[in-house]
């Protein structure tokens, strides 16, 4: 009922701006919606922002990825000021974003992932459109999304700008090649229970280790579900994320 209630009130705001799109690799299929930049010319070059959903969100119905922070990018300034393309790839059930790092398996009871595997595909694809500037590549994700956000940096690290894992997680033995590569703005609420925020002070401090520099904002007296909406709430969210230019 709640997830019907916030598709409904989605729809309200213009969900359908999110196209409905497959990607196709062999016998696999992903899905997404993917929203078009503002008054879109094809001969300009646009950001990409990749937002991963957590995994409250997967399914085959190529809509609930974009319960959670879809409303952000359709804020009139937000595609005002940010004006990009945005993507919201969805895991089926059976699925989760987390790659061959895999510590809540039990949870998840998945016994193989490939669907990071298809999102790397579909962006080694995408990004070479002309109509997109490969130096503004950016990734989002939210508790799965968070640890997805984290594994994909370490399979793609020369892809993105810059990064926000929201209560996310990772292997912190698998940051050395992006760790001073791309800037991650790190988020967690202090009293998540759910991906406890040890989690990412780990990752943060495997990020230093290896000669990186992480922004790092905890929420106090937040758990998990309110992580997100707290980070999406912050006033330079966006702004932090589109200053951020690819180091060569």
């Amino acid at each position: 009922i709640i997830l019907c209630f916030s598709l409904s009130n989605l729809n309200a705001q213009g969900l359908e701006l999110f196209e409905k799109e497959i990607f196709i690799s062999g016998n696999d299929t992903l899905n997404y919606r993917i929203l078009k930049p503002l008054n879109y010319n094809p001969n300009k070059q646009y950001p990409v922002h990749l937002f991963l959903h957590g995994s409250g969100e997967r399914g085959n119905d190529n809509v609930s990825q974009l319960v959670h922070g879809s409303k952000l990018f359709l804020k009139k300034e937000s595609r005002e000021k940010y004006n990009s393309w945005v993507i919201f790839p969805q895991a089926p059930q059976s699925d989760w974003w987390g790659g061959y790092y895999d510590p809540y398996k039990f949870n998840y009871k998945v016994n193989q992932s490939l669907s990071l595997g298809l999102v790397i595909k579909f962006m080694d694809n995408f990004l070479l459109r002309k109509d997109i500037d490969n130096d503004k590549v950016y990734v989002s994700g939210l508790s799965m999304g968070g640890m997805g956000t984290f594994a994909i940096l370490n399979l793609r690290p020369d892809m993105f700008a810059a990064a926000t894992p929201i209560c996310g997680d990772g292997d912190p033995n698998l940051v050395s090649n992006f760790a001073k590569k791309v800037p991650i703005w790190i988020f967690h609420g202090s009293d998540d229970k759910t991906v406890h925020p040890n989690e990412s002070l780990k990752m943060a401090k495997a990020i230093i280790k290896f000669g990186g520099s992480p922004r790092i904002t905890f929420y106090e007296n937040i758990a998990h579900v309110g992580a997100w909406k707290n980070a999406f709430a912050e006033k330079d969210f966006l702004k932090w994320i589109h200053s951020k230019t690819k180091k060569q």
